[in-house]
């Protein structure tokens, strides 16, 4: 995700959001600005979390969004921020 979504609580935000429609994955800034989300879960509630996440907290403003399906490496087990 790009646009303003580095320093106004995107993370805690989409791992709140996550955890609320029971996603499982993890999310981080990246040093370009972007932030990066891997989630795992139904089809249907991942466009529920799509749609909410795009809203973003208050202060942020998401200009775009890019989604690559694939299957995870590993297991992914709770919703995390990684540093």
């Amino acid at each position: 995700m790009s646009g303003l979504v580095q320093g106004v609580g995107f993370r805690a935000y989409t791992q709140r959001v996550a955890e609320s429609y029971g996603l499982s994955g993890w999310v981080r800034n990246l040093p370009d600005g972007r932030v990066e989300i891997l989630v795992e879960g139904d089809e249907e509630v991942l466009c529920s979390f799509v749609k909410d996440v795009w809203r973003g907290p208050r202060l942020s403003r998401v200009d775009k969004l890019e989604i690559i399906k694939e299957e995870p490496d590993e297991p992914l087990l709770g919703f995390s921020v990684r540093y």
